[in-house]
């Protein structure tokens, strides 16, 4: 095993703040589309899934370089989660998409990355463990081109990506989008960019709970197949954190690189626990709306886990203009 460096530095490249202002611009006029189409929303991971009420539960006696922020103290937090479809459009459960399993932990205390006494601790988690791209810039494209419709895809790669590379690209993305999916309780969730953990950086690795299997055939609604496990009894998740050990290895500005576990192996921090919850009664109905209005973003956060990298930071321009339009703050 490698010992976790602090030796983690960000590169902020001189023209980041004007392209992530114009990444959120042009994310808002996509958003604002798709709610003239479909209701006031997200601009991305619209469709919601399903609310969850949970515990997280922090482990003790952590090892000093996890001990920080969120995992200084062992204790049981409360947890709001919210599992979704990546897209910006409503779709089909069983339409391609990757898939959000964001939370959003209560009870915390200490300075926000954004400044001033921090509320919660958000993790905005998905099922692939490492992002598209290097950077934020072929994502925004992607996704402008992909908002247009299906059409579009094939001449935005052919522009980024060139003759030859434009295979290479889509195959790399239908390998993620395209990937079957084996339901929110048996897939792994990755924060998938990294995080500070007090002067050390990490990245979030969500594990599923032991024995859940993928359902013999895909349900028409994919919240209805966790309702289903929950009937069953409790659901517990392993919360996992893996350490920075290097840039060549480890790098914090390249997001499109899957931290290798044989050089970082991830370490256990804290049981996610979803107990069986009435999904029928009005307090669970007034609890999914008030999931749905909530703010899930990376950027809600402790100081001590301030999101790192290129990505990290034009999710900050992005989420801000999203939640601005539509009404939250």
């Amino acid at each position: 095993m490698v010992t976790p460096s602090t030796s983690w530095a960000e590169r902020i490249q001189p023209d980041e703040a004007e392209r992530h202002a114009q990444a959120a611009r042009r994310f808002v006029e996509m958003q604002q589309a798709k709610s003239a189409k479909y209701g006031n929303g997200r601009a991305l991971h619209r469709k919601p899934v399903l609310a969850l009420r949970a515990t997280l539960r922090v482990h003790d006696k952590l090892p000093a370089h996890a001990a920080h922020g969120l995992f200084a103290s062992p204790g049981d937090h409360e947890t709001w989660v919210r599992l979704s479809n990546g897209g910006p459009e409503v779709k089909h459960d069983r339409a391609p998409d990757i898939r959000g399993f964001s939370l959003r932990v209560l009870g915390v205390d200490g300075p926000s990355a954004l400044g001033g006494p921090a509320t919660c601790q958000d993790f905005a988690l998905i099922n692939q463990p490492a992002f598209a791209f290097a950077d934020s810039k072929p994502f925004v494209e992607l996704v402008m081109a992909a908002a247009k419709g299906p059409a579009h895809v094939l001449p935005w790669a052919f522009k980024t990506f060139g003759p030859i590379g434009m295979f290479s690209a889509l195959k790399r993305l239908a390998g993620g989008v395209g990937a079957p999916f084996n339901g929110f309780a048996a897939e792994r969730f990755f924060s998938a960019t990294p995080l500070s953990c007090g002067p050390y950086a990490v990245r979030v690795r969500l594990l599923p709970p032991a024995g859940q299997k993928a359902p013999a055939t895909a349900p028409v609604h994919w919240g209805d197949d966790m309702k289903a496990r929950l009937s069953q009894g409790p659901l517990a998740y392993r919360l996992q954190l893996q350490f920075f050990v290097d840039e060549a290895r480890t790098p914090i500005e390249d997001a499109s690189v899957d931290w290798p576990d044989s050089v970082a192996p991830y370490l256990d921090v804290a049981d996610l626990v979803i107990e069986p919850q009435d999904f029928a009664s009005a307090e669970a109905h007034v609890f999914a709306e008030q999931v749905e209005r909530a703010v899930f973003d990376p950027w809600a956060a402790l100081a001590a886990h301030r999101p790192l990298g290129e990505v990290m930071r034009a999710r900050k321009a992005v989420y801000f203009a999203s939640q601005q339009t539509r009404g939250v703050s």
